[in-house]
């Protein structure tokens, strides 16, 4: 496959999984972005340049997770190997349970394709397989690359995920500590198995989740409830797993952002205003939090040509 530009912009969105319920499977996009250009070189040099969120922390060649999802998408399609430029304009928050490991394989692989000749030849669908290879698990990528919300699931030819409905008039907010927490650790304190009657109940509430989502969000606070991971999570993220309780005991639908430890909280007609009424009430124990409104994403990530492409902001998948 030949490569039909030499230069492309590309935006992702930061995206909360699980949702509650949803382990593993459930996600949705936020608008809070990452902007990425990716520049061709006739040399063999990888520069990389990183502003915002990790930079000084994350590597600046080969390594760099965007330029790896790239080099992997552009080999996967046979396309010829060259020298570029990134430069990463970061505002999705590390290590906070946002999706930005994610948003940068799927940035990658969108530039990728965006860069291709033929973009057509990886349609939304190959591209999440792609991503997941990186990610391991759909959750996240599915909404970066959909928008909106998604559920995603491994399928024998891959993974695969389908677009949730989601009512416009819900809003996301996200709660943001200082402290960072490795979805490694986060993981690693899931037990290996879990009683009959939790996987019966959040299967049941993951349903529920699908209807508040899309027509009933005075649902939402019973559809974000959990019994897979949110409480064995709570001894490594014991300031999330307090702020999480005592927004619920105020009927708000909050749950762990992803591996956390941010808390997403879901809310609708009066709940916005509730919300922040709660929260200054608990201002004393909210200290070192962020509270950022950025609203869902129904985009996904989009794609660019600098020269000769589509016009700012055309979705990725209607002819980059």
């Amino acid at each position: 496959m030949q490569l039909g530009a030499d230069h492309v912009l590309v935006r992702v969105p930061a995206t909360s999984a699980n949702l509650g319920p949803g382990f593993d499977a459930m996600g949705l996009a936020l608008a809070l972005y990452d902007d990425l250009e990716v520049e061709l070189l006739a040399s063999d040099d990888v520069v990389v340049e990183v502003e915002g969120q990790g930079a000084g922390e994350v590597p600046l060649g080969e390594e760099h997770l965007v330029v790896r999802a790239l080099r992997h998408t552009l080999d996967l399609a046979g396309a010829p190997r060259t020298g570029l430029r990134l430069r990463c304009l970061n505002r999705i928050p590390h290590g906070r349970g946002l999706g930005s490991s994610a948003a940068a394989v799927v940035a990658g692989v969108v530039a990728a394709r965006a860069l291709l000749a033929d973009p057509h030849v990886l349609d939304a669908t190959a591209v999440l397989r792609i991503a997941t290879q990186f990610e391991g698990h759909p959750d996240n990528a599915a909404p970066a690359i959909r928008g909106g919300a998604t559920l995603a699931w491994h399928s024998a030819d891959g993974a695969r995920a389908v677009d949730l409905d989601v009512d416009e008039r819900i809003e996301a907010t996200v709660l943001v500590p200082d402290v960072r927490l490795a979805t490694s650790r986060a993981r690693g304190v899931l037990p290996a198995e879990v009683p009959h009657g939790d996987a019966a109940f959040t299967a049941g509430r993951a349903g529920l989740l699908v209807e508040a989502l899309a027509r009933r969000p005075e649902l939402l606070l019973d559809a974000t409830e959990d019994r897979l991971h949110q409480d064995y999570r709570a001894g490594v993220m014991a300031g999330s797993a307090e702020l999480l309780r005592a927004l619920r005991a105020e009927g708000l639908a909050a749950t762990i952002s992803g591996a956390g430890p941010t808390v997403l909280v879901l809310t609708a007609g009066d709940g916005t205003a509730r919300l922040d009424g709660v929260l200054a009430d608990l201002v004393d124990d909210v200290a070192g939090w962020r509270a950022l409104r950025p609203g869902v994403d129904h985009d996904g990530a989009v794609a660019r040509r600098v020269a000769g492409g589509t016009a700012p902001g055309a979705s990725a998948w209607d002819g980059v």
